[in-house]
């Protein structure tokens, strides 16, 4: 099953110092949630793991992800990531960010990946997994936003909590919630018309 993931946003950072950012595999991973890199083969290749809890089951992926296309001038990356789940089930996403000056000294980043995934995790299903993604991603912010906009030599070292399993469940409960409210949101505005 194919997802698509669209996600914008800003930080109070330099362009250039947002765009080593991503190039570095080591303060993404550190960013990710329940993610580990475990060796960088070369400049565009990168061996890395996920762990994700869901209620008292963890699973894991262990993957390999590649820059496909590094354009220095135009501050956009394509990278490749495929994945094997413990389990048997397999993880593939391309995915794009690309990178803006804002007149407001901000930087804004654009995220897109095309993901496909089988095997359990799809036993939640498509809108479920769109919903942890975008928190998920929320989460990736927060911590990119820390360590971008935190003042020179501030910035604390990562704790073994951050690289605790992925808990699945929280988000899935966070996710459904949204959800239900906004039903009721827009079941309530047909009501008043």
């Amino acid at each position: 099953m194919a997802i698509d993931i669209k996600e914008t946003f800003q930080v109070a950072a330099p362009i250039d110092a947002v765009w080593r950012f991503v190039l570095d595999p080591d303060k993404v991973a550190a960013c990710m949630p329940g993610a580990e890199l475990e060796k960088i083969v070369d400049e565009r290749t990168f061996l890395g793991s996920i762990k994700i809890k869901v209620g008292a089951i963890t699973t894991g992926y262990k993957g390999r992800v590649r820059f496909t296309e590094v354009d220095e001038a135009g501050y956009r990356v394509q990278m490749l990531a495929e994945g094997r789940e413990t389990g048997g089930g397999t993880a593939r996403a391309a995915m794009s960010s690309s990178l803006r000056s804002l007149p407001s000294g901000l930087t804004e980043v654009v995220t897109e990946a095309s993901v496909d995934l089988t095997g359990r995790i799809m036993q939640v299903g498509r809108g479920m997994i769109q919903g942890v993604s975008h928190q998920l991603f929320q989460q990736f912010v927060r911590r990119t936003k820390e360590r971008l906009e935190a003042p020179e030599g501030t910035l604390t070292v990562a704790t073994p909590a951050d690289q605790e399993p992925l808990r699945i469940v929280p988000l899935v409960m966070k996710t459904l919630w949204s959800a239900v409210v906004g039903f009721f949101r827009r079941l309530f505005r047909r009501g008043q018309r």
